[in-house]
């Protein structure tokens, strides 16, 4: 049987704007099983050319697959583009299976079914074994029940929306390679042109924040064995060029032995490949005597989730770090070369004037190199939704629910007031003077070029977003709660993997002892 996988089209800004694009890690996971699983896979990126969906079903049908397979890495946001793929494809193709996956559909399996009836299977969470055990359950005609982690219409029960058991947490990510043989390595590029990948060193995070939508998908921390991810990097240097690493962990630093025995055996690879990432600042204060090893191993920035100024804020959505460490962390990534994004959030119930002023404050106290402000953005499968579904929704356009975009209102200020806080906090931060003299006369010149990559490509982006905002993004005045227009909560799906047993492992679990 013959699969195409396809990575739809994304309309949140950071997929249009800059001209480098990222190769879809989701897909190319699965892909690689099941070309090792004796089935033909290949990949229609309609992200990476912005193909309209016409084109979409015409590369597809061009290959005459048995299966076609989606997700997206912004789930959420990319929903109602794959529905209107999926409904052109079966109108194209009326015999083949369509098979959606990815942390949205995991959580609305049974809504997405009963409305969308062009999706005939749905894949809950981590989809590397499920995807194979699928293939050989529809190549053999065998009974769907029978594959753990699905969803599907039963035909024997009247086409009712069901689900299998959930799928067991891989306890070895090593046991599943990527298929890197699915791109042209050569299109892929991030950071200013450099030939540039996403992996995963790690998956899943122990620290409980109440808003991520990634933690339970996840279910559990686990980790790659850390020498052969280097030398998977290294070879990615060595055969396809490879230049860029980023890295698509929540938490990638959260075994300080493990991730120090990855930087080492990087570094005994030699190879001038660059990191960027993400981490929480309490790993970097941690790692102070260590942080050597990431700047010479490659780290160039990693992205810091401030999120708030208030310790009472960052109590309440269960962040668990301390504003003083946050402090600390920039500092020490720049007397040790690794450029500090800070992430920042905006949007929050209660907010007024006065609060956004003393973040702005906050954040210059910090000194980052580079700043992402972001919406609260609330998802049915977490804690804080059931805080906010109160609130009254302003964007009922589901494709803007991309953090970039205020999609919930705020008591005590109008949507322009805010926008202007988010915009000038972020032209203020960019444009003071420590950052303007980083950005013309950093002594680095990797550093140097980084920043200016980053300033062009933020320059691009500010303006297309205040363009946006005043005349191609409407809102709504009178609009739902949040609870009306997408549903109540759906925190009882938050975990959607059987975890695993001590009696079965084969790798440490280090969600049960983080070093």
């Amino acid at each position: 049987m013959k699969v195409t996988l396809v990575n739809p089209p994304h309309t949140a800004i950071g997929s249009r704007i800059p001209d480098d694009h990222l190769p879809p890690l989701g897909l190319l996971s699965i892909g690689g099983p099941l070309i090792d699983a004796g089935f033909a896979v290949d990949l229609v990126d309609a992200d990476l050319e912005d193909l309209p969906i016409h084109r979409i079903v015409e590369e597809a049908a061009r290959r005459r697959p048995d299966v076609v397979m989606l997700g997206h890495s912004g789930s959420s946001s990319a929903h109602a583009t794959v529905v209107a793929i999926c409904d052109a494809l079966k109108q194209r193709l009326p015999g083949v299976t369509i098979v959606y996956g990815g942390v949205h559909p995991t959580y609305h399996w049974d809504e997405i079914l009963a409305v969308s009836k062009s999706i005939d299977i749905i894949v809950r969470g981590e989809g590397e074994q499920t995807v194979v055990d699928l293939m050989q359950a529809l190549q053999a005609s065998g009974d769907l029940r029978s594959v753990r982690g699905i969803a599907f219409r039963d035909p024997q029960d009247s086409g009712k929306a069901i689900e299998t058991p959930a799928a067991i947490m891989i306890r070895n990510l090593d046991d599943y390679r990527v298929g890197w043989e699915l791109i042209d390595h050569q299109r892929y590029t991030y950071w200013g042109g450099k030939r540039a990948v996403v992996v995963q060193f790690s998956r899943g995070c122990p620290y409980l924040c109440n808003y991520c939508g990634q933690r339970g998908y996840w279910t559990q921390w686990r980790h790659r064995d850390p020498v052969k991810l280097a030398s998977e990097i290294a070879r990615l240097y060595r055969e396809h060029g490879v230049e860029l690493i980023n890295f698509a962990d929540e938490l990638p630093t959260g075994s300080r032995k493990m991730w120090r025995a990855f930087l080492e055996a990087l570094i005994a690879e030699d190879v001038p490949v660059l990191l960027v990432g993400s981490t929480r600042a309490g790993d970097i204060v941690r790692d102070a005597d260590i942080l050597h090893l990431y700047r010479q191993a490659g780290v160039i920035r990693f992205l810091l989730g401030i999120e708030a100024y208030s310790e009472s804020t960052l109590t309440q959505i269960r962040k668990g770090a301390s504003t003083s460490e946050d402090a600390q962390a920039i500092q020490l990534m720049r007397q040790h070369g690794i450029l500090s994004m800070a992430t920042y959030v905006v949007g929050f119930e209660e907010e007024r004037d006065a609060d956004l002023w003393r973040s702005l404050r906050h954040l210059l106290r910090y000194d980052p190199d580079q700043i992402q402000l972001l919406y609260v953005t609330p998802h049915r499968w977490t804690p804080f939704y059931k805080t906010a579904e109160h609130r009254q929704v302003i964007q009922v356009d589901t494709r803007r629910w991309d953090y970039k975009h205020q999609v919930l209102a705020t008591r005590h200020m109008p949507p322009w007031r805010l926008f202007l806080w988010f915009k000038s906090i972020e032209l203020v931060l960019q444009l003071r003077p420590k950052a303007l003299a980083r950005l013309l006369f950093h002594r680095d010149p990797v550093q140097r070029q980084s920043m200016r990559w980053y300033s062009e490509m933020g320059r691009r982006v500010w303006l297309h977003e205040v363009f946006e905002f005043f005349f191609a993004s409407p809102r709504v005045r009178n609009g739902p709660t949040l609870k009306a227009f997408l549903g109540p909560t759906l925190e009882a799906r938050e975990y959607a993997l059987e975890k695993a047993t001590s009696s079965r492992r084969t790798v440490p679990l280090m969600a049960d002892r983080i070093e």
